[in-house]
């Protein structure tokens, strides 16, 4: 069992960037992250609400948060995956 102590938060801002440097970015991150650590996303580019789920639902990673933002731009929370 993994407790919030032992979870690291990233934040990850490809605000002004477009497909495919965001997903990139995240792919990246995930890559550095342990399981059950969360990175934090936030995009201005629309492809990313389509995209940031399917790389998610592929690769087995949990989306636990979507949202777009007043300004529109969007705010992701992916958690990776154990193991």
């Amino acid at each position: 069992m993994i407790t919030m102590s032992e979870v690291s938060i990233f934040h990850l801002d490809t605000t002004g960037l477009i497909c495919p440097e965001p997903i990139m970015l995240l792919h990246k991150s995930i890559r550095t992250a342990k399981g059950g650590d969360e990175i934090h996303l936030l995009a201005s580019d629309p492809a990313t609400t389509r995209d940031i789920p399917n790389f998610c639902r592929h690769l087995g990673h949990t989306l636990a948060h979507q949202e777009t933002l007043d300004d529109g731009s969007y705010r992701y929370v992916v958690v990776k995956k154990l193991g």
